[in-house]
């Protein structure tokens, strides 16, 4: 047992691992921040916007002719059980959390914000560092499925629906805005051109890229955290925060042990599904004009929550 023998328990953190984790995190971010003293009020805007014609398309792109699946068919559907979970969750949230200045913007952007994990940058260092590498292919599958499906599916859906202005748009331009999303296309071709073998300098340019558009995700996390003049939805972003972090994990660890997965592969199920909300909250906001103060906030205090939750992870679904 893992609490019996303290060797194991200590063997399992793999501290310098973590720490090599979050420095690009705390590095790009913070450099965003001090970026934004000096920066004009719509670069956030045009950030944003690049990462999601361009960035991210790249990124899922690349993810999706590099990996090598193996039998593991039921991983999407987790993924998709706890977008839905999740977006139970946020509207009984919601009932908590609202406030009197609260709008359309303000409930799409608290449904996304329990929705949409951070999986294709920390869910997977995270796997990395305190998985085995025969899973390895568990954690990409998740977040694959997680990103096609929810951050620019049915996301790009629900930013449709509350964004932009406070009259609904018809169903068949919610449609059509889903059907244009750049990443699933990306995606996509990415799948369908696995195959085809390209030149090396060219494999090796889009492997940089990945990493410049994490680079530059994260610096948009910190520009949008510097143009923040008053935390007016602290209450908000902490229930989010909450249920993205803890009660959403916690109910797929429970539901992986029923189904009789232990060890590795019942962690890394948990641990996709309660990493903090994702960047990509932030480049629908700028995309679809939500309430960017809530979702950079609900991103702030679920960074927070994962530093106190992964020992709990560990510990009981480890």
């Amino acid at each position: 047992m893992l609490l019996n023998n303290p060797d194991n328990f200590w063997s399992i953190f793999h501290f310098g691992d973590l720490i090599k984790a979050y420095i690009p995190l705390m590095l790009w971010t913070g450099i965003g921040l001090l970026f934004s003293r000096f920066a004009p009020q719509n670069a956030s805007k045009f950030l944003g916007v690049g990462l999601y014609w361009v960035g991210v398309p790249l990124q899922l792109f690349v993810l999706a002719r590099h990996t090598q699946f193996s039998d593991t068919p039921y991983i999407p559907y987790v993924a998709i059980a706890a977008l839905v979970l999740s977006w139970l969750l946020a509207l009984i949230g919601w009932q908590f959390a609202k406030q009197e200045h609260s709008d359309r913007s303000s409930l799409g952007s608290f449904i996304l914000a329990t929705m949409l994990g951070n999986t294709g940058f920390v869910g997977l260092t995270l796997t990395n560092s305190l998985a085995s590498s025969s899973y390895a292919d568990w954690a990409v599958l998740y977040s694959i499925a997680s990103n096609v499906a929810g951050n620019y599916g049915i996301a790009v859906f629900i930013a449709s629906y509350f964004g932009k202005s406070e009259v609904k748009p018809p169903w068949w331009k919610l449609l059509l805005d889903v059907a244009t999303v750049p990443s699933l296309w990306a995606f996509a071709i990415g799948w369908y051109t696995r195959p085809i073998g390209l030149p090396a300098a060219i494999e090796s340019g889009l492997d940089t890229g990945v990493w410049v558009t994490i680079a530059f995700a994260l610096s948009l996390v910190g520009l949008r955290l510097g143009k923040i003049e008053k935390w007016e939805s602290l209450k908000p972003a902490a229930i989010a925060a909450g249920l993205r972090v803890a009660i959403v994990p916690l109910a797929i660890g429970l539901g992986a042990t029923a189904f009789g997965l232990r060890s590795d592969p019942r962690l890394i199920l948990t641990l996709m599904s309660g990493t903090p909300t994702g960047l990509s909250v932030l480049i629908l906001a700028e995309v679809y004009n939500l309430d960017r103060d809530l979702l950079i906030s609900t991103i702030a205090f679920s960074f927070i929550g994962l530093f106190l939750m992964l020992p709990i992870w560990i510990i009981f679904f480890g």
